[in-house]
């Protein structure tokens, strides 16, 4: 059984997948070819937005529109406890420094209470400037930015919706990637939406962002690539991933998010009275980066992840240190408000195997088991 079967979903596709990356290679059309500005049309176009430019990975992706928003030294932005280093660590790359807001137990994503009560904390210590909100998209599912927007207007917020997990995810039928003044993503294999190897996205409505930040994926880029008006990146998705991404866009499309879901609520069903199962608010819609379940305390979370794993199924801990705790932020006063929320589902998460080609007998397999150990 597999985490996540890319192996699967290769076999399902090979025929279109090696056609158009045999087609890459026979017109050696390598860095920034054709396939790249009509897989960014077409991301677009699936999104909602006017604009996508593609660069070299997700956590990329969040440096670009950091860029692009001109945060720096002196500057705080606000970022999920619970979350992937990147989403934090983009932000100190660019000198500006990360400000923890706890998160929900329910959905895993950003308390807008925490958040309000970090923003009002900065405020008042009048040392930091506060400039954005680095909302995630974790595990699939959209965060609440119907009140998170209410907040970032009352205090002059950007938003960066990081959706390195929630490409395909939705509110009340818009889509993710479209709910950020500039939202990001990450082809990252294991997402969503992945590609053989790193790539990312950055989405947005205004155009000045975007020219700059095409600008900025290569190297500053003016008029031409030896006219550099600007000091930038190196970040080009290169053609033979964005060939790859159109085809596997397309699954995605027409079956791919249908089947994800079908298994989460499979799951759901027979797990609702075992364990605590994740929660999809009304008018939302996952992409189910992951399944996690919450167990009771650590010691039973570790057991069974070990019984599990006895039985060949594997698991995962997404994620088992929060961000306030990561020894790369030490000394940086990132923490401003209680992290309680985030501090315990560190100790209690268990993500299980999902993916759309998960076999109905394999899920069987794994409800079982958990039955069988709880």
């Amino acid at each position: 059984m597999q985490f996540r079967d890319l192996q699967t979903q290769y076999q399902v596709l090979k025929s279109q997948i090696d056609s158009a990356v045999t087609k890459v290679m026979a017109d050696a059309d390598f860095i920034s070819g054709n396939k790249v500005k009509e897989l960014e049309e077409q991301l677009a176009a699936y999104v909602g937005v006017k604009h996508c430019i593609s660069c070299g990975n997700g956590t990329d992706a969040l440096t670009l529109a950091l860029m692009a928003l001109e945060i720096g030294a002196g500057d705080a932005v606000f970022v999920p406890d619970f979350t992937f280093f990147a989403s934090g660590e983009t932000v100190a790359y660019e000198g500006a420094v990360p400000i923890f807001v706890d998160v929900r137990e329910d959905t895993f994503n950003l308390c807008p209470d925490s958040l309000l009560r970090a923003i009002q904390k900065v405020k008042e210590e009048g040392r930091l400037t506060p400039r954005a909100i680095v909302t995630v998209d974790l595990f699939g599912q959209p965060a609440d930015y119907n009140r998170i927007k209410e907040i970032a207007e009352e205090h002059g917020l950007a938003i960066i919706e990081d959706a390195a997990q929630g490409f395909g995810g939705a509110i009340d039928g818009r889509r993710a990637c479209s709910f950020g003044d500039i939202s990001t993503t990450s082809f990252f294999p294991a997402k969503p939406l992945g590609c053989y190897g790193d790539g990312g996205a950055v989405f947005t409505d205004n155009d000045a962002w975007a020219e700059l930040m095409r600008s900025l994926r290569i190297h500053g880029k003016g008029t031409d690539k030896y006219d550099n008006v600007r000091i930038g990146v190196n970040s080009r998705l290169d053609t033979i991933q964005a060939a790859i991404l159109q085809v596997k866009l397309k699954a995605f499309e027409e079956y791919e998010l249908l089947a994800v879901n079908q298994a989460a609520e499979f799951y759901s069903r027979e797990l609702k009275d075992v364990v605590k199962i994740p929660t999809v608010k009304e008018g939302f819609y996952s992409s189910w980066a992951q399944y996690t379940i919450v167990l009771d305390n650590e010691r039973d979370r570790d057991w069974l992840q070990a019984q599990l794993k006895e039985q060949g199924i594997p698991s995962m801990i997404y994620y088992p240190k929060p961000m306030h705790e990561q020894t790369a932020f030490a000394g940086m006063d990132c923490c401003k408000v209680a992290l309680t929320t985030s501090s315990s589902l560190c100790k209690r998460v268990l993500a299980l195997p999902i993916h759309p080609y998960l076999k109905k007998e394999e899920q069987e397999k794994v409800i079982e088991r958990i039955k069988m150990n709880l």
